[in-house]
């Protein structure tokens, strides 16, 4: 088993990563709470390849388990979903002595986590992430939100789990599309931070990569945990962590979500910013190149056909903006990245084509 720790003082929490951990789930869960009662929260699809797997091994170390499901996909993910999980939770008569358990990806554990922190003001909560975007990011960290008709995620609060049991296993049912959509956040942290991450993802292939997962998962969640250890609210540092989600998320709003997956926006993202930030002189030459090329590799888009006027729009309620101001997130070099504020007169000359096309 490989075990991160995160330090957050009374909101520190462990993250473990073993194959085979859905079938133990209940005697880790057992060490995180003392809890009677579990809802588990879940979506249509999750549930039926693993909720009776997981209900199983809770039940045997002595849960009373509660499963609330609701429809896959993002477009669940709002305040509609939020309401019927409260009365879901309600139904199952969750008290704040109980706890709730987020299994899935992304939508899952930020709808599931939103429910936990705010019902009752507050149930813990526990995240079993079943996807990879799920597994090296958004599971970690305590980000949990929904999305409002003006933006993704912009109705939300920060709330640690209690835990993070990630089985990379569960991987194996991914269809190849969403492989390599949550590459897409695995590639942003060797950009950001990880030289050898992304050397590593440059050398295997769809055939290797279940070789190296433990060691991926490791590596991005370690990144992630000193970052949140050290900026835990996101006015700072924890902000690197966006790096291609500006872009990425004007093009999940742009097309309509669903059409293009949260890893294939943040791919485009990351291309589109750092041929601008290369022409610039802010990236090292040549590193556009490399990006594409790994992009690429993993069945990735590096632009959109939208014309950048199209994004612009989705781009004004970007979390980052502060007043009249936008941070940017840029990659200075393969594994070197820091934060560029700019004035939000100047947002479309970093968000457009290169060569003015």
């Amino acid at each position: 088993m490989r075990s991160i720790h995160i330090d957050l003082g009374k909101d520190s929490y462990d993250i473990h990563i073993e194959k085979g951990l859905l079938d133990q789930a209940g005697q880790y869960v057992r060490q995180l709470t003392s809890a009677e009662r579990l809802a588990v929260i879940s979506d249509d699809t999750v549930d039926a390849l693993y909720g009776d797997r997981l209900q199983a091994s809770l039940e045997q170390n002595g849960y009373d388990v509660r499963r609330i499901v609701f429809k896959a996909g993002e477009e669940s993910k709002n305040m509609a979903s939020l309401a019927d999980l409260y009365q879901g939770l309600a139904d199952a008569d969750i008290t704040r002595s109980d706890a709730v358990i987020t299994l899935g990806g992304g939508v899952p554990g930020d709808l599931g986590g939103f429910a936990a922190a705010t019902y009752l003001r507050g149930v813990p909560f526990i995240q079993i992430p079943t996807t990879i975007i799920a597994q090296v990011d958004s599971s970690v960290g305590g980000k949990v939100a929904v999305d409002l008709p003006s933006g993704k995620n912009q109705a939300g609060v920060f709330y640690q789990p209690k835990g993070v049991l990630i089985d990379p296993e569960l991987l194996t049912t991914l269809p190849v599309r969403f492989i390599h959509d949550g590459l897409g956040e695995v590639i942003k942290y060797g950009c950001i931070r990880d030289k050898y991450l992304f050397e590593l993802l440059e050398q295997l292939d769809d055939t290797t990569l279940s070789e190296h997962w433990d060691e991926i998962i490791e590596r991005c969640c370690t990144i992630k945990a000193r970052i949140v250890e050290h900026d835990v609210l996101d006015m700072g540092e924890r902000m690197l962590l966006n790096f291609g989600h500006t872009i990425g998320h004007a093009i999940e709003r742009c097309y309509g979500y669903g059409y293009y997956t949260h890893g294939e926006g943040v791919a485009a993202g990351m291309a589109m910013l750092t041929a601008v930030t290369e022409e610039k002189g802010l990236t090292e030459a040549g590193t556009t190149a490399r990006l594409d090329a790994v992009l690429q590799q993993y069945k990735l888009p590096v632009t959109v056909s939208a014309a950048p006027q199209q994004l612009l729009p989705y781009i004004s309620h970007d979390k980052k903006k502060r007043g009249h101001r936008l941070t940017l997130v840029i990659m200075n070099a393969i594994g070197k990245s820091e934060l560029l504020p700019i004035e939000s007169k100047d947002i479309p000359d970093y968000v457009r084509k290169v060569g003015g096309e």
